[in-house]
């Protein structure tokens, strides 16, 4: 997918405007009207799409600190489109379980919880994060609060299906199934590799 160099918007952001205002004083407003409708563009495009892509295209190369920064460049996260927005708290969760901040990561994965992930793998993916979260602060209700959850949602990817097994089979090894009346069948425990989905 063609993302848009940030700064290069940024650049037509400021530089546009000042233009299209001097040709409208010394022209008229349909000499100026292009760039007008072009910062219009720029500006519209910024707000509610954000920085999401290129921030995901940070992600793939495994550099999260710049992935994080790319983040915080977009405007607001409640202007975004809604499938945008989702993906926005999906990757600052995400970046923050990768660089240990986990209660960051439980106020984003939650926040993209609620946000409007488009696939099942993704919300079994954040439910499966947040299991692994509240297991590690030894929250075993909350953890198969969560696995349930996950297994609600029609999984379509093999590695994040192997995920779900194996943390079923920890969750059985714990007694946590038995004592809630589940049967054990099939997610990794935390600090497993994840899966990032492919962005939209």
């Amino acid at each position: 997918m063609f993302t848009f160099n940030i700064y290069l918007r940024f650049f037509f952001l400021i530089v546009l405007l000042p233009i299209a205002v001097y040709l409208s004083i010394e022209f008229g407003f349909w000499y100026s009207f292009p760039f007008y409708l072009f910062w219009i563009i720029f500006l519209v495009g910024y707000i509610l799409l954000g920085t999401v892509q290129s921030a995901a295209k940070k992600m793939e190369k495994m550099d999260f600190l710049a992935a994080e920064k790319r983040l915080k460049m977009t405007l607001s996260p409640k202007l975004l489109f809604k499938t945008n927005r989702a993906y926005y708290f999906l990757l600052r969760g995400t970046i923050a379980l990768n660089l240990k901040e986990n209660e960051v990561a439980e106020e984003f994965l939650l926040k993209a919880k609620d946000a409007g992930l488009s696939t099942g793998n993704e919300k079994a993916m954040v439910h499966l994060q947040l299991a692994n979260l509240a297991a590690g602060k030894n929250n075993w209700n909350g953890a198969l609060m969560h696995f349930r959850s996950a297994k609600k949602f029609k999984v379509t990817d093999p590695q994040l299906r192997d995920q779900m097994r194996q943390y079923e089979k920890a969750l059985a090894n714990r007694g946590v199934l038995k004592s809630a009346g589940m049967s054990g069948r099939g997610v990794q425990t935390a600090g497993g590799k994840r899966k990032r989905p492919k962005m939209r």
